[in-house]
């Protein structure tokens, strides 16, 4: 009967901890599938500009008058853009027409 119970807890142990390495597991793919696709997106979106080893595009900063790698959005805005003010809101529509200033 001792037996039984210690190969029942074996058993329920092993299964728990596979259980629990499937979760991180799945866990794991899912951040690297939501990486991958937001990388896409920034790939698109940087399309025809020059990128640095990260793939944020190369562009100099109508606000700040200083080189930005930054990440462009859906709407091909960079992560440092500020809505409403009007040196984002020109360089944002610069980058869509591909005439923003590079580095």
């Amino acid at each position: 009967m001792a037996d039984r119970r210690r190969l029942e807890r074996l058993l329920r142990t092993t299964l728990q901890e596979a259980g629990q390495q499937y979760e991180e597991f799945r866990r794991s793919t899912d951040r690297q599938l939501d990486d991958a696709r937001a990388a896409y997106v920034s790939a698109k979106n940087v399309s025809g500009l020059p990128t640095d080893e990260e793939g944020r595009a190369k562009i100099v900063c109508r606000r700040h008058a200083e080189r930005r790698a930054a990440l462009l959005d859906d709407e091909w805005r960079p992560a440092c853009y500020e809505s409403g003010h009007p040196d984002c809101e020109g360089c944002a529509e610069d980058v869509r027409e591909g005439r923003i200033e590079t580095w």
